[in-house]
């Protein structure tokens, strides 16, 4: 099951802030939430009341809470691994790990009596998992959780990105990451251009962000790093298909209301022999063989056209394409619309026999 997060840092707001953004989370089907113990100065009994507050309105709308700390927070609030009962009390089910310990004190702390989830950074290609996995930890309650980056240009690679996620992929761990809203305008710390996981993501849209993450197929979560994002962005994010990517597209004038009812409300799949120039959809032209698809926008086809072949081919109109590159268009075939520039990248993700779908660029 894939899931929707938002970030919440108590110690830059207010409750009345924080309890309204959750509130309209939950609204939007978000189930996750984010805090960061890191960054929060104070006393041990008075962190204690501040988060537990705030937490308990989240787990009433049925959130699971996931608490960033570090060795450096259990050394200065006194907190052994042994006993996690203060993150128990606040109400957490989980605490993420920004910094590890040696591998054997986090193997411990997942078999702890409260059944608080033990969260650890993917961030990093050492042998951190390889040396944590060999103390024998209680997989249920083992999960993992990239970093966010405030820092502009420090966020990771998309190489690397896909190194660290797949060794947690390949033992079975659920794995998170974040996206960055444009509207957001805080995070933990003083500076904050954003708080993407990719650094490719940090300027785009945040519903193409998380189709991106979610196509990788190797994200189950997806948080939003920065606050507060704005309902525009969490209406947009919680329309994201997790399980069948879906492309925002621009359509044309020239479009025939069958051409229009083709792209927007006739299932897709990507058939398996597959083209260097094209994604082909075929089941359309044999649903509508006795349809007319008269030659209309003829012009040459760009990288991310939407296509529909009229008559002049023959057997093949009515069939869907999208361009996967520039090509000389012989009058046969009709430029129906675009693929959404911002999304033009995730075209490369399709898999042969995956299904996909379209909806109107908003």
């Amino acid at each position: 099951m894939r899931e929707l997060g938002i970030s919440i840092y108590p110690e830059h707001s207010t409750i009345e802030k924080d309890m309204a953004y959750i509130k309209l989370a939950h609204q939007y089907g978000f189930t996750k939430i984010f805090t960061c113990l890191l960054s929060v100065n104070g006393d041990k009994e008075g962190i204690l009341q501040e988060f537990k507050t705030i937490i308990s309105y989240a787990k009433s709308l049925n959130f699971e809470v996931t608490l960033d700390v570090s060795p450096r927070v259990f050394d200065s609030l006194e907190i052994s691994y042994h006993d996690l009962s203060f993150f128990n009390n606040m109400g957490a089910d989980a605490i993420r790990l920004d910094q590890g310990f040696t591998g054997q004190e986090e193997a411990l702390m997942t078999y702890n009596p409260f059944g608080l989830k033990i969260e650890i950074n993917m961030s990093s290609a050492t042998k951190y998992l390889d040396n944590l996995l060999s103390y024998q930890p209680d997989l249920s309650h083992l999960t993992g959780c990239h970093n966010f980056y405030p820092h502009r240009y420090a966020a990771l690679s998309y190489p690397f990105f896909i190194e660290c996620s797949k060794k947690f992929k390949a033992h079975g761990l659920r794995t998170a990451a974040f996206v960055n809203s444009q509207d957001a305008t805080f995070g933990p710390w003083p500076i904050m251009e954003g708080l993407p996981t990719l650094e490719m993501h940090r300027k785009l849209p945040i519903q193409v962000q998380a189709q991106h993450l979610f196509m990788t197929q190797l994200i189950d979560v997806v948080i939003i790093g920065n606050a507060y994002a704005s309902e525009k962005e969490l209406s947009r994010l919680s329309q994201v298909n997790a399980s069948m990517p879906t492309f925002e597209v621009e359509l044309y004038d020239t479009i025939s209301s069958i051409e229009r009812k083709i792209v927007l409300e006739e299932p897709h799949f990507y058939r398996g022999d597959v083209s260097d120039y094209f994604i082909r959809s075929t089941q359309s032209r044999v649903k509508y063989k006795m349809e007319e698809f008269p030659p209309t926008n003829v012009s040459e086809i760009q990288r991310g056209d939407i296509l529909i072949e009229n008559e002049r081919y023959g057997q093949y109109k009515g069939e869907l394409q999208i361009a996967l590159m520039d090509m000389e268009n012989s009058g046969k075939t009709n430029v129906v619309g675009h693929v959404s520039e911002d999304m033009l990248f995730l075209i490369d993700y399709l898999k042969p026999w995956q299904n996909f779908q379209f909806k109107i660029k908003e």
